[in-house]
């Protein structure tokens, strides 16, 4: 994160001034750092500019009364370059409410320099997006103060114990508040449980004002706190309604024993120290439950180890994992956690990664293999090196992604949100009115206030705010216990509405590792084709080549091949080559076609192994007149396990499915076939499966498109749901919002199966707070209900809701043998 350097020198005139630096993006030359300095030059109150390619960075000696970075900014981007975004992560402390997340958000959104504001009230966390080199986070927290609230930088070392440790002691406070309320209010409310028996006796009022007056102004204080807060902001917030509350009734209270009126005098400190006593619990209840939303979170963060065995100068020692760096040789013995990503050198065992993966069975390890950080190893000892380390390890990246997936918002959250802002005015106009109401009607101003009380106890803003984050928490915990990464809460929402489902053919529904089956050469000599083909192929990443490959050094092991003088890859067909003076193509029939070769002689063969699902590599010779024949290469690709189980699991949710390949008609079939698929989409080349998709999405489907993440990058872009299958790779995560971490093509119908339990706990959350607001507010008007049952009731509304969420941890996947419907 880049923020503004103040340089501030000693003389009077110099003190006035600062050298702000921000990153520029876009320029490429000489000219493009005149055209930035001779923009920034032109702001008012500008003193140096000095720009510099080679960083990226302009730093701008300014006047501090009359320019900010945020100024500078805008010259840069009216000058055709960017300041880059950064994105900031905040703890919030103190709020209780959807009121009170969009009063953080707004105070957020006012600091000069925000772009974006993003507020969790269940994660009470804050996703800022600032242009770099503007706003700080020292100058966000102070905004965040401002509304009333407290802010910390979420850093990512206090993710761990010492947060959990923090929150811990909170909790015990909070009990510790609860209990001693609990012990002043009980003798208050006890005589009200025998009115019914007809037995009316009750403590003297002093007695009641002695026990009440604690609960009201210690254990109650945060109410005042965080209302004086709003009040200073502008808005409001629950804390406003149960201070507003509670402070009538002990007010009335009060004024009737300073002031005894004729008759039984009513005292209502039971109410209002009732009421803070419940709602003190309910707060209890409610943090308890939010905790049990990020356990999924917890348990990622418990694998990363603290220790790592690394060996320097030809010796083990100990150092902390922060200490290992990318290339170090680490030993993990039997039954220790691995401490980085990393690629086994030495040994063999096998390693358990099922809190990563979801994969339940433990997998083999060789020298060769990969390794995941926090995976445990089983009975053997291994030697790894260092691949990636810190930030930069599967681990700590799936627990970024996880936790900005559950600090976004859901669309749905968006209208809860208007609905908050206006949810405090209008249950305050709602009580005034009740007040007004009772009173005119006749009855004794002490009924009036007590019925006005009800209204602005029973009102609960909590539990609107606290609906679809808690679901979005868990429904994302789950996910990627299951080894499905969800990157933001739109996708999860989207998900389940998906009716068509279009899968990759190589690497997804196959392995992506094909093994040559069969090979036929125009003059009978197979070994002498399969090495030409080797030899042009020693250029290529591609699976088919390495297919080859496998294939020589399977027959004849170690062989020296030329190396190609000449080689172009042609996307989505093959692949042009000079090997030993013969040029030579290499692919499809439609790259051979092009090339004035026919392959009529071979086509029969080639048909025969194409119906069994096999893909053939046409091999010719151009340099000759006519172009000619060589034969071809077969290869085929072993269908995943689990793959015909998806596509069953698929169909019974009601989806339909399809594969879009480059692979011949006849091989796409095969495979299709061979899982249950009926439509396919065959010779679709890489850049036009985003066409394909976006034409299904044109019939007015919802389309979601499986792929490895990396070729089908733009038509998981263009779908509506793009799901990456794989091992967590960079680009995997990056190309799709769905990831799933390991290759089971089960996980796909899991990822719409988790979506679709989300949505409806969202749903039925959001329908009893609705439903709890709009039946309590005119019941509590009409005089049915008392302070005391209001006070109970809010408390436990976002109790309830919490507790409904986390029903959610019960979700299973699929590959479980449970059905996710």
């Amino acid at each position: 994160m880049d923020t503004a350097v103040v340089s501030p020198d000693r003389t009077d005139q110099q003190a006035r001034q600062e050298t702000l630096s921000l990153p520029v993006d876009g320029m490429t030359c000489a000219s493009c750092v005149e055209r930035v300095e001779r923009a920034l030059s032109r702001v008012p109150g500008v003193r140096e500019t000095r720009v510099n390619l080679a960083t990226e960075r302009a730093d701008v000696t300014v006047d501090a009364a009359r320019v900010d970075a945020v100024d500078l900014a805008e010259a840069i981007r009216r000058a055709g370059y960017a300041v880059p975004a950064a994105t900031m992560e905040l703890r919030i402390d103190g709020m209780t409410c959807a009121s009170c997340v969009a009063r953080v958000e707004k105070a957020l959104q006012s600091v000069a320099g925000v772009r974006a504001a993003e507020v969790s009230l269940a994660s009470e966390t804050a996703t800022v997006t600032v242009t770099a080199g503007t706003a700080g986070p020292d100058a966000l927290a102070a905004a965040v103060r401002r509304a009333g609230y407290e802010a910390t930088p979420a850093e990512e070392a206090a993710a761990g114990s010492d947060e959990e440790d923090s929150a811990n002691r909170r909790a015990r406070r909070d009990l510790l508040t609860f209990a001693v309320a609990a012990v002043f209010t009980l003798p208050l409310v006890v005589p009200m449980l025998w009115h019914p028996f007809g037995v009316t006796w009750m403590l003297p009022a002093a007695v009641q004002l002695a026990l009440a007056a604690p609960v009201q102004f210690w254990a109650g204080a945060r109410f005042y706190r965080a209302a004086w807060g709003a009040l200073k902001a502008g808005t409001g917030n629950m804390d406003l309604l149960v201070a507003m509350g509670t402070s009538a009734a002990f007010g009335l209270s009060l004024y009737h024993t300073l002031v005894p009126v004729p008759g039984d005098g009513d005292l209502y400190y039971e109410a209002s120290a009732a009421i803070i006593t419940l709602v003190l619990l309910g707060r209890w209840l409610e943090s308890r439950a939010k905790r049990g939303t990020t356990s999924a979170i917890r348990a990622l963060m418990r694998l990363r180890p603290e220790r790592a065995r690394v060996v320097r100068d030809g010796r083990e020692i100990e150092v902390a994992v922060s200490r290992v760096a990318v290339d170090d040789v680490v030993v993990v013995r039997p039954g220790e956690r691995i401490p980085v990503d990393g690629e086994v050198i030495a040994g063999a065992s096998q390693v358990d990664e099922s809190l990563i993966t979801g994969e339940s069975l433990p997998v083999t390890k060789e020298e060769g293999d990969g390794v995941t950080g926090g995976a445990i190893n089983g009975g053997g000892l291994l030697r790894i090196r260092a691949t990636r380390v810190g930030a930069q390890s599967t681990l700590s990246r799936i627990i970024a992604l996880v936790q900005g997936a559950q600090a976004s918002k859901a669309p749905v959250q968006r209208l809860v949100d208007r609905v908050a802002a206006v949810f405090v005015p209008v249950v305050v106009a709602i009580a005034l009115v009740t007040l007004a109401g009772w009173w005119l009607s006749g009855v004794p101003a002490e009924t009036a206030i007590i019925h006005a009380v009800t209204v602005l106890v029973i009102a609960c803003p909590c539990a609107l705010g606290l609906a679809t984050p808690t679901a979005i928490m868990v429904g994302t915990g789950v996910a990627a216990r299951s080894g499905i990464l969800i990157k933001d809460a739109a996708a999860l929402e989207r998900a389940h509405r998906v009716t068509t489902l279009v899968f990759d053919k190589t690497g997804t529904l196959t392995e992506g590792r094909p093994r040559v089956t069969g090979v036929q050469a125009c003059d009978g000599d197979a070994a002498a084709l399969l090495r030409l083909a080797a030899a042009a192929q020693q250029g290529s990443e591609h699976p088919l080549a390495r297919a080859v490959l496998g294939a020589v050094l399977a027959e004849e092991g170690e062989v020296s091949l030329p190396m190609p003088e000449q080689f172009q890859a042609v996307a989505g067909r093959g692949l042009t080559a000079r090997v030993a003076g013969r040029d030579l193509v290499i692919g499809n029939r439609a790259l051979l076609d092009d090339a004035g070769i026919d392959t009529a002689p071979l086509e029969d063969a080639a048909r025969s192994a194409e119906g069994v699902g096999n893909t053939v590599m046409w091999v010719g010779e151009t340099g000759l007149t006519p172009p000619r024949l060589l034969g071809f290469i077969a290869a085929g690709d072993r269908v995943r396990d689990g793959a015909a189980e998806a596509v069953a699991l698929l169909k019974r949710r009601g989806i339909d499915t399809a594969m879009i390949t480059g692979d011949n008609a006849r091989s796409a079939r095969a495979v299709a076939d061979a899982v249950g698929i009926e439509r396919v989409l065959a010779e679709v080349m890489p850049e036009d499966k985003a066409a394909e998709i976006e034409r299904l999405k044109g019939d007015g489907r919802v389309v979601a498109m499986v792929g490895d993440g990396i070729n089908d990058a733009p038509a998981l872009a263009a779908a509506d749901v793009g799901i990456a299958i794989g091992a967590g790779t960079d680009v995997a995560m990056q190309a799709a919002p769905v990831t799933l971490m390991r290759p089971d093509p089960r996980l796909v119908a899991d990822a719409l199966g988790v979506s679709g339990a989300t949505h409806r706990k969202i749903g039925q959350n959001l329908f009893w707070a609705f439903i709890y607001n709009i039946a309590a507010l005119p019941l509590a008007a009409a005089g049915l209900l008392t302070p005391v049952i209001a006070g109970a009731a809010m408390a436990f509304s976002s109790v309830s809701v919490v507790t409904n969420a986390l029903r959610l941890r019960r979700w299973q996947p699929a590959a479980d043998g449970r059905d996710t419907r």
